[in-house]
């Protein structure tokens, strides 16, 4: 098959990126979980940033001990678990309508985030001890790889996966994609 010029072909364009998004995360239930599962990478990657350099004693981050007590992160993880559950239990936060699904991205998001949190520390409720540092504290990466997996399988676009490797393979041109999924139109205030 003949590749295409890069301009065709330029995956990461913000224009195709966006195009991609909208074919293929349209649906809200798909959307939540593409949310979810950013918001569970990005939480897990910065909280281990943030502990690393805390442990090593580098940037401007310290421990939350008020009254000389540790808080844990995974205390704002089952607060952030409890929120979300609590807002979708009263049906907030899950809209579908494409023009006004803020709070349902948000709520994805949110959800992701504070499941990133809550396993990171999974090792400290199953063993009830601050293990983080310690060989029981690989029990906690042990749970956010298994939840990471789960949320990417619940996740698995093929037709998203096969088009974007199509495009940044030079096998499609991303023209085609910007003709038929153009950005949408600003959502009119209701």
């Amino acid at each position: 098959m003949r590749r295409l010029p890069p301009p065709s072909r330029s995956l990461l364009s913000p224009k195709v990126l966006g195009a991609l998004y909208r074919k293929h995360l349209s649906d809200a239930r798909q959307e939540r979980l593409f949310l979810g599962n950013v918001g569970f990478i990005a939480a897990f990657a910065t909280v281990r940033t943030i502990t690393h350099a805390i442990r090593a004693g580098r940037g401007p981050f310290r421990n939350i001990d008020p009254g000389g007590h540790h808080i844990h992160h995974m205390t704002f993880g089952i607060t952030g678990l409890l929120a979300t559950g609590y807002a979708w239990n009263a049906q907030m936060g899950i809209g579908t309508n494409p023009a006004r699904r803020w709070g349902s991205r948000a709520s994805a998001v949110g959800y992701g985030m504070a499941s990133a949190l809550t396993l990171d520390e999974f090792a400290l409720w199953l063993n009830l001890q601050d293990d983080y540092w310690t060989k029981q504290g690989r029990e906690s990466i042990d749970a956010v790889v298994i939840f990471g997996s789960l949320l990417l399988l619940g996740l698995m676009n093929r037709d998203l996966v096969k088009e974007a490797s199509e495009i940044a393979s030079g096998r499609r041109d991303a023209r085609e994609l910007l003709r038929h999924h153009p950005k949408e139109p600003a959502a009119s205030p209701v």
